[in-house]
């Protein structure tokens, strides 16, 4: 068996590393694709992963998305010639599914963001199967046109593929000069470039005044803030000058929260993984709650909260008892993923079975 896996953001890159290595085996061969990507691009070299990279990322505007990916998926269908895959693995790749759909080959697809429409229905209604974590009903899926008995859903949220078996790194702290015995709180921005979220979402990160008030408090916290993008870096670094942590690169992310006293993000996958960490968490997302934030918060796991002003009020409130709250927050994710199972698994296993039907 020969597959293609496309690899287009950074948490793609932590959850299809994972299974490209569990697929790979005497009798199959397993192709990585990417696309220029600042994020993606850094992950993968510092996960020492090699992927092939075809086309670009469209940025923050619908023509720029439009044209990348009609660009990319040229470029994809020159290359599935060349390799003649056997089937087609993507987390809602647009282009991937497209390609493997037109020249006729299985599309796997997996997904944990109903939300996403505008990808949803560029991808589910031409995929073969859907995976999919259990806690999203079936018929939030089989509305972009995909039927019920082709969608197999897990008992996990996808980043407990890479942190079941995940040990912290204490390099992050010598890498971003952290001082372990001293508070750190780590914020992530929003996805501002997301289609779902254009027009939503500020051009100011929403986070900088969360963290100018903390700063004006006692206690000597420090500040990590981890952009997505060059112009959320640029903007962050204008305001804050030199009064927080701004990360320039790709840093290990499950090891820089495994050490977070408090974690800030945007409804993202490194909010899931703080939560699935014991790390106490908050969720400055712009826009509606998502399936698996108003789960997470239902288990205790996230505080959600819009207000700049009341994020910082209850950051401040929570550092005086941390201790307690992180304990309890370690209890609450244990019990939580005790009765997960292994994504990678379930997954290797059923496009393994596909593959010889």
């Amino acid at each position: 068996m020969k597959a293609i896996i496309d690899i287009l953001t950074p948490k793609q890159c932590m959850f299809l590393s994972k299974l490209s290595n569990s697929l790979e085996g005497e009798d199959r061969q397993v192709f990585r694709t990417t696309r220029e990507y600042r994020e993606v691009i850094q992950l993968l070299k510092l996960k020492g992963v090699d992927a092939i990279t075809i086309g670009e990322h469209g940025g923050g505007t619908l023509n720029g998305k439009l044209e990348a990916y009609a660009s990319r998926v040229l470029e994809l269908s020159t290359f599935f010639e060349e390799i003649k895959p056997d089937i087609a693995i993507s987390f809602s790749s647009p282009e991937m599914a497209r390609v493997a759909f037109g020249l006729g080959i299985p599309h796997i697809c997996i997904n944990d963001s109903p939300h996403a429409e505008a990808v949803a229905r560029l991808t589910v209604p031409l995929s073969r199967v859907l995976f999919t974590p259990k806690i999203i009903p079936k018929k939030n899926w089989a509305k972009f046109g995909i039927s019920p008995e082709n969608i197999i859903q897990y008992n996990a949220l996808d980043p407990w593929a890479w942190l079941k078996d995940f040990k912290p790194d204490k390099g992050v702290l010598e890498q971003l000069g952290l001082d372990e015995s001293r508070p750190i709180i780590t914020f992530r921005t929003e996805e501002s470039f997301a289609a779902y979220l254009l027009g939503h979402a500020s051009e100011k990160p929403s986070i900088i005044p969360i963290v100018e008030r903390v700063l004006k408090e006692p206690g000597d916290p420090q500040i990590v803030i981890i952009p997505r993008y060059k112009e959320q870096k640029a903007a962050i670094k204008e305001k804050l000058k030199r009064k927080a942590i701004v990360c320039e690169s790709v840093i290990d992310g499950p090891s820089l929260l495994s050490y977070t006293t408090i974690f800030i993000g945007a409804g993202g996958t490194m909010s899931v993984e703080a939560a699935l960490l014991g790390v106490p968490t908050f969720s400055h997302y712009p826009g509606e709650p998502f399936l698996i934030e108003k789960y997470l918060i239902r288990k205790g796991l996230i505080i959600r909260e819009e207000s700049p002003q009341e994020t910082a009020e209850k950051i401040i409130k929570m550092l005086r008892g941390i201790d307690h709250i992180t304990e309890r927050q370690n209890e609450r994710a244990r019990r939580l993923v005790e009765k997960f199972e292994d994504p990678i698994k379930v997954i290797t296993d059923n496009v393994i079975r596909l593959s010889i039907m």
